[in-house]
């Protein structure tokens, strides 16, 4: 089983950059050379442990939050941008 090809370490790394920043199942995939619906697996595996373990569960859930956040900083940078170059047009408009 592919499961045996590649160690914990990896597979948690891979794991974690799914859930924590938001990368895709395929871009992971591909970058990691990882047969097809590996990853998937890893994660099915991973959620049912999650199920039975708390603290992963927490970590898992901590992960989750960071994602969220992540995203929604990445907003409210772009709505940012975009008031200062507004400013910066009306700004020119009244002089």
């Amino acid at each position: 089983m592919a499961n045996n090809k590649y160690d914990k370490v990896l597979q948690d790394k891979i794991i974690r950059l799914h859930l924590e920043e938001g990368r895709a199942i395929k871009s992971l995939s591909d970058e990691y050379n990882l047969g097809s619906g590996t990853l998937r697996y890893w994660l099915n595996k991973h959620r049912e442990e999650c199920k039975n373990n708390p603290q992963l569960q927490s970590e898992t859930n901590q992960m989750l939050e960071i994602q969220r956040l992540k995203k929604e900083l990445a907003e409210a940078k772009k709505e940012n941008d975009f008031l200062k170059k507004a400013t910066a047009f009306f700004a020119k408009e009244i002089d």
